[in-house]
């Protein structure tokens, strides 16, 4: 039997005493309608990648549109200190067009200080697979959520192709050590876990090995390294055993092979606009329109399970998928009646970003939804899983935990209380979003986390709440 938690908070209503509220915390009325047309910060992922392949490319790489949040500049930051020149261009508030000058891979230098990642488990991960590779010893560090956040997954595959890595507490967490060597050893690499992220360290560091890199993944996850590899010039073939789809995908990568400098143009970032998918699909006097999107086939899952449930989505192809590029579309949502669905492993692997907003989602939706197999939430920015229940569970929705699973039941009436984001850049825009529904006022504590991946992010929320 799961017992469900009790968290302390106002009664349905009533709202916390003003001298208890942190000052910088966010305060969220419901909204009456939502309007607007918005154009979403670069996708983060994609720009991290266009980042560190500048870094790789021998001569002037060009990235516009890319994500400005937190996350984005350390990776900007761990590129100018391996000797690439990185040049900011026309910033937007929320976007930057970068121009990185690189002498490339064998031209970069050893870094004369520790490479600070920030919050960023994607800057780090992924600039552990191209040190490991360059004859350099180098530190990767971060804040004190990044250090809590699990690196022995990326250790051994990078350990077995020559490399030599360390890291504390018997080599779980950072800070990471690395001493690279080149050239590095082709390996043939079995992932346990689904991870992205892991999965490009290894193709990274694949480009600096002698002969074949493969990487073979439980299910498919995004492939936008693959992708953008294959933009620059690098072949990367995908191999699909015979089975249902979404079963077990491998990717191989030819070593010692040049990447080349190129335009990259980043489209909008997806898990930014399943805020504005959900908080249209579940405001009931609701209309907006998102223009640029990312709709890539491998990173799209949430619009999907979004329609699955009853959103009124409608989605114009901008620019189409060829299979190396990142295919775009306009989407609009309107207000929708929804209904409650199963998540299995699989495509919490294909939404991992945007499960958060998607348990909001189903405190609106009607019956039952279950969402099985989330342990790798535990393991982000925070231990999200405990944190979306605690968060939701303060605003009145009905959301049990059990495992890794998680039982939401709807449409439940929420009501303001504190949420608490934890330093948790999804969460806190979880909460914001919720406050746009629920009666009185909605404190979200630590808001200022949404800039890691969304600056801007409560402007928008005024803005189309008007």
């Amino acid at each position: 039997m799961i017992e469900r938690a009790v968290v302390p908070g106002p009664a349905p209503g009533r709202e916390p005493a003003a001298d208890t509220v942190p000052e910088d915390a966010a305060h969220i009325r419901p909204a009456s309608r939502l309007r607007g047309e918005l154009r979403m910060p670069g996708d983060k992922s994609i720009s991290h990648r266009a980042l560190l392949l500048a870094a790789l490319a021998r001569g002037e790489s060009r990235i516009v549109g890319a994500g400005d949040g937190a996350d984005v500049r350390s990776t900007a930051g761990i590129v100018a200190m391996l000797g690439a020149t990185v040049v900011r261009e026309r910033e937007t508030g929320r976007t930057v067009d970068y121009r990185v000058v690189s002498p490339g891979i064998d031209g970069l230098v050893e870094p004369a200080d520790v490479l600070d990642c920030g919050n960023s488990a994607t800057s780090l991960r992924l600039a552990a697979g191209v040190l490991a590779g360059m004859p350099v010893t180098a530190v990767l560090t971060g804040d004190a959520s990044l250090r809590r956040r699990p690196v022995a997954r990326i250790i051994e595959p990078l350990r077995s192709m020559g490399a030599v890595l360390h890291a504390r507490r018997n080599d779980s967490l950072p800070p990471v050590t690395v001493v690279g060597r080149t050239p590095l050893r082709a390996i043939e690499a079995d992932m346990a876990v689904p991870s992205a992220q892991v999965k490009s360290a290894i193709l990274l560091a694949g480009l600096r090995a002698d002969g074949r890199t493969t990487v073979r993944e439980p299910v498919p996850t995004r492939d936008h390294t693959e992708r953008m590899l294959r933009a620059r010039g690098v072949p990367v073939e995908r191999i699909v055993d015979e089975g249902p789809p979404g079963g077990p995908v491998a990717w191989r990568i030819e070593g010692r092979v040049d990447v080349r400098a190129v335009t990259e143009a980043v489209p909008g970032d997806v898990s930014a606009a399943a805020f504005w998918l959900v908080a249209a699909a579940i405001h009931p006097d609701a209309e907006l329109r998102l223009s640029g999107v990312g709709v890539n086939p491998s990173r799209r899952a949430v619009l999907d399970h979004l329609r699955r449930m009853g959103a009124a989505i409608e989605e114009i192809p901008e620019r189409p998928d060829d299979g190396v590029g990142e295919p775009t579309a306009t989407i609009t949502v309107r207000s929708s009646r929804l209904e409650g669905i199963e998540l299995g492993p699989t495509d919490v692997a294909a939404s991992i970003d945007e499960i958060p907003i998607l348990c909001l989602a189903a405190t609106q939706a009607h019956g039952l939804t279950l969402i099985r197999g989330a342990r790798e939430l535990r393991h982000k920015e925070s231990d999200r899983l405990a944190g979306i229940v605690t968060g939701l569970l303060a605003v009145g929705a009905s959301i049990e935990a059990t495992g890794d699973d998680l039982l939401i039941e709807g449409p439940t009436p929420l009501h303001g209380a504190e949420a608490d984001s934890l330093d948790d850049h999804r969460l806190a825009m979880t909460f914001a979003i919720a406050g746009l529904i629920a009666s009185g006022e909605t404190i979200v504590l630590r808001p200022h986390s949404a800039d890691i991946s969304y600056p801007g992010f409560f402007g928008d929320l005024e803005a189309v709440r008007a």
